[in-house]
């Protein structure tokens, strides 16, 4: 029985934190003994894990990357809190210099760097260590273990890290696991050395989950089962990434050519939601531009809509996409770099430039064909995807280095 400690940040309603729980959900736990250690025990996701994994205790310290400064202040967490704070002025600093759009990242790798020194090591030792979200500095750095994995869920050339942080880090690791193909092409573009870490393992997916999930019904009445108009819905986290922005500019456009009969939900909440608010009340959209908020089950919407959007401009690979494809929905995604890995163009879904005129004329011509949108569909809901046999991967990796250990005595 090998020993397994699987962490990550929170079960908040994300696309990483829905593809952890599925995967717990379909672990090998006759052969696999699984702690899980949540930084801090809060989300809506909680309650879709599985009762075979062991959470372990939360411990304060690691609980404050979830928690406001002032709040780690209170809780008498002053080390953190100022390294915290030396984070948030240092990528300030950075952003300015370099320009960057997108600097959580970094900060996120700068927080880490200060705040390590007064984080506690745990205990146990393991077999294997997961950390299932990156940064990975407490894998790497805080945990005993014979072989440590790091996921990656995100397209690495799209984001501001520090490089050489990163590959320190990354050399505590035996292997890094990316989510598609796509996801580790542009990985391997930033850090080409780590080649021989490399493994794809997609996202495990739960067909049946899903579509149960689908039929249920929503604590608040779903405005989309009365609503007669054509009906786009996007599903995500509001944030720079998932180009919502951009979302709103096009609908404008739409309704400027003419498209009245357009209304765009979207599912999700997060740091830019009254920026998006300001947005659609300054393009006059309030009653189209739809901000359905933090919903802890997105399936029923999703299964109401027409078409589903992903306007990102930068994926690793968006689990939301492939639950549309498991609902039989035609999807519309922009041409972020790893959208061929999401769908093929024209068969299972459409993919349109990453542009407000790009998602426009996709949207547009989508909406005036009704036989394409039926093709992508039909062709969606007759594919197979279940996955589950993704996981045989991870248990080789586990025993090709158990074996590697043992040819070595």
């Amino acid at each position: 029985m090998k020993k397994i400690l699987i962490t990550s940040y929170d079960m908040e309603v994300g696309g990483v934190e829905r593809s952890l729980a599925s995967m717990l959900e379909h672990f090998d736990y006759d052969n696999h003994d699984v702690d899980l250690m949540l930084y801090r025990h809060q989300g809506d996701f909680l309650d879709l894990l599985s009762p075979k994994v062991n959470l372990l205790e939360e411990q304060p310290a690691y609980s404050t990357f979830r928690k406001t400064i002032q709040e780690s202040l209170r809780e008498g967490h002053y080390r953190i809190a100022m390294g915290r704070i030396l984070a948030k002025i240092h990528t300030e600093y950075i952003r300015r210099i370099r320009k960057i759009p997108e600097p959580g990242y970094y900060q996120m790798q700068l927080m880490w760097k200060y705040v390590l020194p007064y984080l506690p090591k745990l205990q146990q030792e393991y077999d294997v260590a997961i950390s299932y979200l990156w940064p990975h500095y407490f894998v790497a750095d805080k945990v005993k273990a014979k072989l440590k994995i790091g996921w990656i869920h995100t397209d690495y050339l799209t984001i501001e890290t520090d490089i050489q942080a990163d590959f320190k880090m990354w050399s505590k690791f035996d292997y890094i696991i990316a989510v598609s193909e796509a996801c580790k092409v542009s990985f391997l573009q930033k850090y080409g050395s780590l080649e021989e870490k490399v493994v794809v393992i997609e996202n495990i997916t739960s067909p049946d989950f899903i579509r149960i999930m689908a039929n249920k019904e929503v604590e608040n009445p779903n405005p989309m089962v009365d609503d007669p108009n054509f009906k786009l819905v996007t599903v995500g986290r509001l944030s720079y990434q998932k180009g919502f922005d951009l979302a709103v500019k096009a609908l404008r456009s739409l309704k400027d050519k003419g498209y009245d009969k357009i209304n765009w939900y979207i599912v999700g909440y997060g740091n830019d939601e009254a920026m998006l608010k300001e947005m659609i009340a300054e393009h006059h959209l309030e009653d189209s531009f739809i901000l359905l908020g933090k919903q802890t089950n997105p399936y029923p919407y999703m299964s109401s809509c027409d078409l589903y959007v992903q306007p990102s401009r930068y994926e690793g690979k968006a689990v939301t996409v492939t639950e549309a494809k498991i609902l039989g929905k035609p999807i519309l995604i922009t041409n972020y770099s790893t959208a061929p890995s999401q769908v093929t163009d024209g068969l299972d879904g459409s993919i349109t430039e990453l542009s407000v005129e790009g998602i426009v004329q996709g949207i547009e011509r989508l909406y005036l064909n009704a036989d394409l949108r039926q093709r992508l569909s039909g062709h969606c809901s007759r594919s197979d995807h279940s996955n589950t046999y993704e996981l045989e991967k991870l248990y080789g990796l586990i025993s090709e280095r158990e074996e590697a250990v043992l040819s070595a005595i």
